[in-house]
């Protein structure tokens, strides 16, 4: 069974950028891979930071659940990303455990450095999985299967700087949103955080509204996310393309318009 592995910052990171593409994946015989690199701890203004990470850490796992997907738990706290050997050598030991064809992550770019520097993380953690010299933590035994690398939307598609992008591919995920909202529900703790801090009126209609702007973008789909693939240099073959291939009856390509 062919596996793919959901690579990103925060609890719920996945559920608004990720999760329609996993849940295409996993109507096509996938295997799925959950991992948020921080604890959620620092995301509530009304739980201190012990009990916010507990309450984060049990609503992801709900939500990992509604997925279908295999957890794997958090390395850091919020705002303590930081691109060192450390963190890599976690990350690689999940990529190496998941042996997956497929990680999908974070845009390089995007609107805060948590989610920059998990990006970095996967993306050497999905080169360094067939490195048998570098000992992952714990250590897991490489192998040199292809990975290919995806990267999500930013936040608003744009960079911090405002600048549009544009995905190479659009996944429908029309009918998969309601099961995409189901699970992003699971986060309960976040409608009064998200609400305070980045003025959103309901974190279930953002994620709807969000992925209405990408299908309208895709100019087909109502409901769609959009996934940029990686150059293949030290990951997979030059014309690799698993996420195109394994939900071709379901994209827009605009590589070959």
């Amino acid at each position: 069974m062919p596996s793919v592995l959901a690579i990103a910052a925060h609890p719920d990171d996945i559920e608004f950028f990720f999760a329609g593409a996993m849940i295409q994946l996993s109507r096509r015989g996938w295997d799925l891979h959950y991992m948020n690199l921080c604890d959620g701890s620092k995301g509530s203004t009304t739980m201190p930071p012990q009990q916010c990470a507990v309450t984060r850490l049990e609503e992801a796992k709900d939500s990992c659940r509604v997925l279908g997907a295999t957890f794997h738990p958090p390395i850091y706290a919020d705002m303590e990303a930081c691109y060192t050997f450390e963190n890599l050598r976690k990350v690689t030991a999940v990529v190496r455990a998941a042996r997956p064809s497929i990680v999908l992550t974070h845009s390089p770019r995007d609107y805060m450095e948590d989610h920059e520097i998990a990006c970095r993380l996967a993306v050497s953690a999905a080169f360094s999985h067939g490195m048998p010299n570098l000992e992952s933590d714990p250590p897991v035994e490489a192998f040199m299967d292809p990975v290919t690398v995806y990267h999500a939307q930013p936040v608003g598609n744009r960079t911090p700087l405002g600048e549009l992008v544009h995905p190479h591919l659009f996944v429908d995920e029309t009918d998969a949103i309601d099961k995409k909202v189901e699970a992003l529900a699971c986060h309960a703790s976040q409608k009064q955080w998200l609400d305070e801090s980045q003025g959103q009126d309901s974190y279930l209609q953002t994620l709807r509204d969000l992925s209405r702007q990408i299908g309208q973008l895709s100019g087909k789909f109502e409901y769609a996310e959009g996934w940029r693939r990686r150059e293949h240099w030290g990951f997979c073959g030059p014309d690799d393309d698993p996420l195109r291939e394994a939900l071709a009856d379901i994209i827009v390509d605009t590589r070959s318009a």
